[in-house]
């Protein structure tokens, strides 16, 4: 049987707010997703929705039905299409798709969790997923109101993967805060996205928390930024030490530092990233191959170690529970 190697972190499904500003990629679909990793020997996806979801600032065309019973909740329509996209792909790849529900952490909280209850009733969440820079939902909301999502996990033994940033900017989804979060949840384990933009100290408390681990999604462009520096990665009196000019090198000095921590994800689409507009305006370009690339020349008990061993410690799993 060929060896489990699981992509951490996936998009499906569509960007409406990226669109509607002319940002780059917008949407992915699970087929295309498995397209695009055919020629590598990744066999599991963890996949969930992309993250702005219809609210009563956009179009009310826009709206679904108002008898969907997801109408109106946070992220109901985009949890329950990922799951009906999955179960139309009828490709074995496709069934190796593991879903993972996306939240808002601070609206409509009981909404939400009494969907996502009758959505598990349907099929198994394999995490819970937060990016609240976009929607601009701050991830301490989870030390208040939002604690239930907290509990939820808990009770269902499932993980948090969230999105992070050291942008000073981003009031939303700061490592120090997500940090804080899971120091003051030991019974939650979480996952920390994008290397925490390489902060070296937030690495060095993950590395001392139990309970967290963080991944290297969108590496390439993360070291392109790291290179240019620009203010979305660490600075670089604060910056993890590498070679940024060589992401291999920086995944390898990364995964040598925390061999039990690094989590290996390409964030596809986006690996690559073009916004015209906006605070940080840029053109960043990688390939699912490009970021299977990075992993490839790892020594073989490290490349399992960020591909499967991690991830599972991570989930809380073992191989043959997926």
């Amino acid at each position: 049987m060929a060896q489990m190697i699981i992509d951490a972190h996936n998009h499906i499904g569509i960007e409406i707010a990226g669109y509607s500003k002319f940002h780059y990629p917008y949407a992915q679909s699970l087929e295309d997703l498995i397209i695009k990793a055919a020629p590598t020997p990744v066999s599991h996806w963890l996949v969930f929705p992309f993250v702005s979801y219809p609210n009563g600032s956009l179009e009310s065309r826009m709206q679904p039905p108002a008898e969907t019973p997801s109408a109106g909740i946070p992220y109901g329509l985009a949890n329950e299409n990922l799951l009906n996209e999955i179960d139309m792909t009828v490709t074995q790849p496709g069934k190796r798709a593991l879903p993972v529900a996306i939240l808002d952490p601070a609206r409509e909280v009981a909404a939400q969790i009494k969907h996502l209850r009758t959505l598990r009733q349907r099929q198994r969440f394999y995490a819970l997923k937060i990016q609240g820079t976009i929607i601009q939902s701050k991830v301490t909301e989870l030390l208040g109101a939002g604690s239930a999502f907290l509990d939820l996990a808990a009770e269902w033994d499932c993980p948090f993967l969230i999105h992070s940033s050291i942008l000073p900017s981003d009031i939303w989804s700061q490592a120090a805060d997500l940090l804080r979060v899971a120091e003051s949840r030991p019974d939650v384990r979480f996952v920390l996205a994008h290397s925490c933009r390489f902060h070296h100290p937030s690495l060095q408390r993950i590395a001392e928390l139990p309970n967290t681990w963080f991944d290297c999604s969108a590496h390439r462009i993360h070291c392109e930024l790291a290179m240019k520096e620009n203010p979305a990665v660490a600075h670089a009196s604060e910056r993890f030490p590498s070679d940024y000019s060589d992401p291999a090198t920086v995944l390898l000095d990364l995964v040598e530092a925390y061999p039990d921590k690094l989590i290996w994800g390409t964030d596809s689409p986006y690996y690559s990233w073009v916004a015209p507009t906006g605070e940080l305006p840029e053109s960043l370009l990688s390939s699912y191959q490009e970021e299977w690339d990075c992993v490839h020349p790892l020594p073989e008990p490290v490349k399992a170690a960020i591909t499967k061993t991690n991830t599972l410690n991570w989930l809380g799993l073992h191989e043959n529970d997926i």
